[in-house]
């Protein structure tokens, strides 16, 4: 594997409050702070003037569907389409088939992932024996098996006495728990945010009261027990709220928003369009205003995709019938780039931050720098760039985004993997 010598960007590295135009080194697959003249001569050298270059991006809530789902993604497809998006390290949920509540399960995620990826797949472990919210997973034995996180995400443990538990023990192993916050007695055939939109199209509405009291039950557990809860893309302004008060505490919370939940409202689903159903709902202007609010100023700690990859006979029904998510990992840059650099005027290192260094620190992962003796995860990007994104012909399996066909600014250049090129000029670099 050759030394990189990458010219001429516009280096923005969070971690070491970098930006500016410069060179980046790689030797032996970690950053450099140089290279000799006789290993620039044999380096091989980018030229990234007009581009970005950042640490690779990390997301922390992806859902790559392997094993049991692999007609919706696979770990291979998932981690090309995320290297497209110019992320080098994601974090996966546990809801496959069989979900990943065992030791066997976790191994085979991993061996997957080694064989078929092009990026850093980490696997995390179910809360919960079957993700059915009743009897606790083996979570010593997970944490063994290298699981950066235990979750029941798609299915938030109802039980608060078994909550308890799960954050007792996840303290005890110096895990993280990530928590979906949903109440699901308030949410029986829910499909859309409740309110004037819900009323006048006709569906049964999904009240945010469900997302504010788990959020509040889990900061009363966090300072209870003193684990780290995680709450996952949170769509509420009453949520952004209770978290702000729960950090000024000292509370272990930590939160996350997506791009979607950041760029649409409830509006968007006027046409009954399934692929802008997804759960968390879409909510209403001001509870999205509230989340980039929650970003500006700390509340929430990073942007996270949900991707969630569903074939399009899955998604092409009533949209009472269809399934909750959408596509994320090749587009999340853009959009974010767009909704709060351009619209709102957020520093562009300051959202760089937010998917990097902030990502990774929130799963205490060693990513999202580009430090001397860091690994050489990079991400090149233009972000002036106006592109259109065809989900069709995407690297996911599936095209479930209701992005597909517009016209984006922002595009990511090239990905790079431990000073491996692993996507350049919109094509996958394979081994």
């Amino acid at each position: 594997m050759p030394n990189l010598w990458i010219k001429h960007a516009r280096v923005i590295d969070p971690a070491a409050k970098r930006d500016a135009i410069g060179d980046v080194f790689v030797a032996d697959g970690k950053i450099v702070a140089a290279l000799s003249a006789v290993a620039k001569k044999r380096a091989k050298k980018i030229d990234a003037r007009g581009l970005v270059a950042c640490p690779g991006l990390v997301d922390i809530h992806v859902h790559f569907r392997e094993p049991g789902q692999t007609h919706k993604e696979t770990i291979g497809t998932g981690s090309r389409a995320a290297a497209a998006g110019g992320f080098t390290t994601v974090v996966c949920m546990p809801n496959t088939a069989p979900v990943a509540d065992n030791a066997g399960t976790i191994q085979f995620i991993k061996d997957a992932a080694q064989r078929d990826a092009v990026i850093k797949v980490l696997p995390t472990g179910c809360i919960t024996v079957g993700q059915k919210g009743q009897t606790l997973a083996p979570i010593g034995s997970l944490r063994r098996m290298g699981v950066v996180a235990i979750t029941d995400d798609g299915d938030c443990v109802q039980s608060n006495e078994l909550m308890r538990r799960a954050c007792e023990y996840a303290k005890m192993f110096d895990l993280p728990l990530m928590d979906h916050c949903q109440d699901a007695s308030l949410t029986q055939g829910a499909v859309m945010n409740e309110g004037a939109v819900s009323t006048r199209l006709g569906l049964r509405g999904w009240p945010h009261a469900a997302e504010d009291i788990i959020v509040a039950r889990n900061v009363i557990l966090s300072e209870y027990t003193g684990a780290h809860i995680h709450l996952q893309h949170i769509s509420s302004k009453f949520s952004v709220g209770i978290i702000r008060r729960a950090k000024t505490r000292g509370v272990r919370i930590t939160a996350e928003a997506t791009p979607h939940h950041l760029a649409f409202t409830d509006e968007a689903l006027a046409g009954y369009d399934p692929n802008f159903k997804m759960n968390p709902p879409l909510r209403t202007e001001a509870d999205r205003r509230a989340l980039i609010a929650g970003l500006r100023d700390g509340t929430l700690d990073c942007i996270s995709t949900d991707h969630a990859p569903h074939t399009d006979y899955e998604k092409d029904k009533e949209f009472d019938y269809a399934p909750n998510g959408i596509l994320g990992l090749e587009t999340a840059l853009a959009v974010s780039l767009d909704v709060l650099v351009r619209q709102n005027k957020f520093k562009l290192p300051f959202v760089v931050d937010l998917m990097t260094r902030r990502a990774a620190a929130v799963m205490r992962l060693p990513a999202g720098t580009l430090t001397a003796g860091a690994a050489a995860d990079l991400c090149l990007f233009d972000p002036a760039e106006k592109w259109r994104y065809d989900a069709k012909t995407g690297f996911s399996k599936s095209s479930n985004s209701p992005w597909h066909g517009q016209t984006l600014t922002g595009r990511v250049k090239t990905t790079i993997v431990d000073g491996r090129v692993v996507f350049n000029a919109g094509k996958i670099v394979e081994r």
